[in-house]
């Protein structure tokens, strides 16, 4: 059986590792004004992060239309048995729903599709896309890669730090007080992904102490299947903290990636997050 996988830039898999897998990336809007692009396709993530720091206006994001799926997936159709289609949380973004309507839509003239939600955003997606490829390639029918895949949404853990309060004020998604406050203090939220959604679990006052609690998050994971480092800004803080880690996984496979512009028009520079994946 030959089993496509699918995911959205969201996902943050590094783009070589994807094209040497076969992953397909569907990619996100990024909007600065009124001009719309492509995620990691008409903006890289160099651009994407020194606009966010420098332009006046603060951007937003939007999800791929059913049609880009539906491109996609008609695309790939010629060449697979079927398709496994794997989003970010649908309480983030309604891309995982944009998947959804193109597969309705599209009805008999495509393989048969498989659309998922992983409850999860960067690389805690890219986990399960990596994952979806993996048993792909062990000529696993559709049926098999999928319920692979969901069975391990649920095995999914992440941690984080923002190093300013600055974005997610911007973004509309805390109080312009409480991010004055923030900084003042020289507070770094700390955040998990729970339940689909980004909840608060605490702050650090220093970048070296939020490298600890993401270490002692990660030694506190049994059973390692997947590790990621996922930063913004910061590629050589990155390469240490996967060196720390490499104590709990072999550092060859933790893989290091750069958060796109969906998470980080909140995140801002500065961010580290780690996403590991169970057996």
């Amino acid at each position: 059986m030959n089993i496509k996988i699918v995911t959205d830039s969201t996902a943050d898999i590094p783009p070589q590792l994807a094209k040497s897998l076969g992953i397909t990336i569907v990619p996100l809007y990024v909007r600065f004004g009124e001009k719309a692009l492509k995620d990691g396709v008409e903006i890289t993530q160099d651009q994407f992060f020194e606009r966010l720091q420098t332009e006046s206006v603060h951007p937003n994001t939007s999800q791929p239309s059913p049609q880009d799926f539906i491109d996609v997936y008609r695309e790939l159709a010629p060449t697979c048995d079927g398709i496994v289609s794997i989003h970010i949380s649908s309480k983030l973004s309604g891309t995982y729903d944009s998947a959804i309507q193109a597969k309705k839509l599209l009805g008999k003239d495509a393989p048969p599709i498989e659309v998922i939600d992983s409850r999860s955003v960067s690389m805690g997606l890219g986990l399960l896309g990596l994952l979806g490829a993996e048993v792909a390639s062990s000529d696993k029918n559709l049926k098999e890669v999928a319920d692979t895949v969901r069975s391990s949404v649920e095995k999914i853990q992440m941690m984080g730090f923002f190093d300013t309060l600055k974005y997610l004020a911007l973004g509309g998604r805390i109080g312009k007080s409480k991010a004055l406050l923030g900084s003042l203090l020289s507070v770094k939220p700390v955040l998990v992904v729970g339940n689909g959604e980004l909840l608060p679990a605490g702050q650090v006052r220093s970048r070296s102490k939020g490298m600890e609690k993401l270490t002692e998050f990660t030694a506190g994971v049994k059973n390692i299947a997947g590790l990621s480092v996922i930063y913004t800004t910061t590629p050589d803080e990155a390469v240490a903290l996967a060196d720390r880690l490499a104590e709990f996984f072999p550092r060859k496979q933790i893989v290091i990636s750069r958060l796109g512009a969906a998470l980080g028009v909140h995140a801002g520079p500065g961010t580290l997050f780690v996403a590991t994946r169970s057996n």
